[in-house]
């Protein structure tokens, strides 16, 4: 496995998009309305800013409801997400999926509760 994207809520995707490419030299690399928001990819790298943007109600905007902008989750990539989550299991994480699932750009995802990962919202992404 190795470390894809961190995922970040904000209510101004474009906005943000802006100022971290030019903060960070990170070009836009993919844009999608996906799941009632807006997903913004800047590519680094070695991985990827995630920005997500709410247009309907939903976990994001829960999230900055209670939160504020920031951090949402890490994301980190494997070849076998069945697998990953199988090794989750064994490990004692629960998990908020007990399967893949569609996410952003076509790409299967997974995710752990923070509440078995030290706090942080830990996806599993498979490409």
């Amino acid at each position: 496995m190795h470390f894809d994207h961190v995922g970040i809520a904000t209510s101004d995707a474009a906005g943000l998009a802006a100022l971290f490419a030019e903060l960070f030299d990170a070009p836009v690399a993919h844009e999608e309305t996906f799941d009632g928001m807006s997903v913004v990819f800047l590519e680094l790298e070695n991985g990827y800013f995630e920005l997500l943007e709410p247009h309907e109600e939903g976990a994001i905007s829960k999230f900055l409801d209670k939160r504020g902008g920031g951090i949402h989750h890490v994301a980190v990539e494997t070849d076998d997400i069945e697998g990953a989550l199988r090794a989750a299991e064994a490990a004692g994480v629960d998990r908020i999926d007990e399967e893949p699932r569609p996410g952003a750009w076509g790409h299967e995802v997974a995710f752990l509760h923070p509440k078995s990962t030290g706090g942080v919202l830990v996806e599993f992404v498979s490409h």
